[in-house]
């Protein structure tokens, strides 16, 4: 889990180094954004899912949460891609965000770090399980809802 969270957070590091060089060159793209899209995608949605369907959230309601993380993550990444050329039009630059950004899954990923080294993942999550209508849900999985329903809300968060 470790190593994971590690390449994660590399991803974070080279994904905000990759806008950063791209503003400084004063270059971009159409494929060069969608790109930086599916790497987001995978880097900040699938990947934190997959870490914490290994850290234990393996009941029905933790898989329904982890694929509606994902599934938000996507549809955040892809209104922003539609929406970013209407935002900028005044100003050649988008001032803000629709919705958290997905990298900001990277405090989900913190948070199974500090769990796995307090040895809380598994049998001994925080929070324990709960059994619901034949199926088992780990409270602590809520928190990859939250965080998708906040990607996907209408919330502007300015941009820097």
């Amino acid at each position: 889990m470790y190593y994971a969270a590690a390449l994660i957070f590399a991803a974070l590091v080279f994904d905000i180094l990759d806008g950063r060089i791209a503003r400084w060159r004063q270059k971009s793209s159409a494929l060069g954004r969608e790109l930086d899209s599916l790497a987001d995608v995978i880097s900040f949605g699938v990947a934190p899912a997959i870490i914490g369907y290994g850290g234990g959230m393996r009941g029905l309601y933790d898989r329904y949460l982890l694929v509606y993380f994902v599934a938000c993550g996507v549809s955040r990444l892809a209104r922003y891609n539609v929406t970013a050329e209407e935002l900028s039009l005044e100003t050649g630059k988008v001032s803000y965000f629709e919705g958290t950004p997905i990298a900001t899954s990277i405090v989900l990923v913190l948070m199974l770090v500090i769990a796995a080294w307090f040895n809380a993942i598994g049998s001994n999550m925080w929070f324990g399980e709960v059994q619901l209508r034949g199926g088992t849900l780990h409270p602590l999985t809520l928190l990859f809802g939250l965080s998708g329903s906040s990607m996907i809300s209408r919330i502007r968060v300015p941009k820097s």
